[in-house]
């Protein structure tokens, strides 16, 4: 007797075909729908970018590219002058000592900021009674609006009735005339500066001191180091990245800096304290014909400068992680 062989029927093998072929269109589909949801999540931040950063630069690329006066910048046809504002910025005899000023206002500026705002956050660092009430007295000059600091300090180093003069008077020594001497009115300003921008650095140095582990430094003492060996071998080394994010940012802030000391001395007397924004400020809207072209120009300048140094910053940072 023989018995029938019956055959199932084979499942045919997995193949982009009836079955599969519904799965890569969904995954599409969903992959489409992951990038519109990015895209509406990231849509106004570049309408901010574009609407407060991107078309403010086209602007005044445009000014500094162009000859413009005060009827062609309500009409719009102003000429195509090219480099020629800016060949009149670097022929102009205040072009050098506002590069000079404003590169000494910048680094020295700096240079205490970061310097005394790191002694401070080393000092906080060692948590004793009231240092959190003390870090948060040191934040009142980077509260403060900036125009009330300013008033301020030119109140202080008023030659006739501030507190400067008068605490110099006290212990014998003579009046000075700090905003409106020559010799002393960048000083001035620079001093003004310093005591704004140590509570940026201390915020950030003390928050980068805060991840370095405590048990590096109980290690370095058990091996008999003591605390400056331990500061620079330790400190320094561990705090470099911050440090490096700490001086480009107080660098590019520092560099614009214009309401301080257009408040306390408009860049005089004379020129003793005039810097790249303040004369850029003054070439657009300091005189009854303004400038528009070579003030846009100066103003390219600081931009550029600042560029720089960023792109330099982007590099060191790359060969230390390298």
């Amino acid at each position: 007797m023989t018995i029938a062989r019956v055959d199932r029927p084979r499942r045919a093998p997995d193949t982009p075909g009836a079955s599969g072929s519904a799965r890569p269109p969904l995954e599409r589909r969903q992959r489409r729908r992951s990038r519109l949801t990015a895209l509406a999540f990231a849509a106004p931040l570049i309408a901010y970018l574009a609407a407060f950063y991107v078309y403010p630069l086209y602007r005044n690329l445009d000014l500094s590219l162009r000859d413009y006066t005060v009827r062609s910048f309500v009409a719009g046809d102003a000429p195509f002058s090219g480099w020629d504002n800016f060949q009149k910025v670097l022929d102009d005899p205040t072009f050098g000592p506002a590069m000079r000023h404003t590169m000494l206002f910048t680094f020295v500026s700096i240079a205490f900021q970061y310097a005394i705002g790191l002694a401070l956050a080393v000092f906080f660092n060692r948590h004793f009674r009231l240092s959190a009430t003390l870090r948060a007295l040191f934040l009142i000059p980077w509260l403060l609006p900036l125009i009330v600091s300013a008033s301020t300090w030119s109140w202080m180093f008023n030659s006739e009735s501030g507190v400067v003069n008068y605490f110099l008077h006290f212990v014998g020594v003579d009046p000075v005339g700090w905003l409106t001497s020559p010799d002393w009115a960048l000083t001035s300003v620079i001093v003004a500066n310093i005591w704004i921008g140590i509570p940026f650095n201390l915020v950030i140095l003390y928050s980068g001191l805060q991840n370095i582990p405590a048990e590096v430094y109980e290690a370095a003492a058990l091996d008999g180091a003591n605390a400056w060996q331990r500061f620079r071998r330790i400190t320094l080394p561990l705090l470099r990245p911050v440090s490096a994010i700490t001086l480009l940012l107080g660098f590019v802030y520092t560099l614009k800096v214009f309401d301080l000391i257009w408040i306390t001395t408009k860049g005089g007397p004379g020129d003793a304290s005039s810097t790249l924004a303040t004369w850029s400020y003054q070439l657009g809207f300091g005189t009854l014909l303004p400038k528009f072209g070579p003030g846009a120009a100066v103003g390219d300048i600081l931009i550029l400068i600042a560029l720089v140094f960023g792109l330099l910053y982007i590099r060191v940072q790359r060969r230390q992680e390298a």
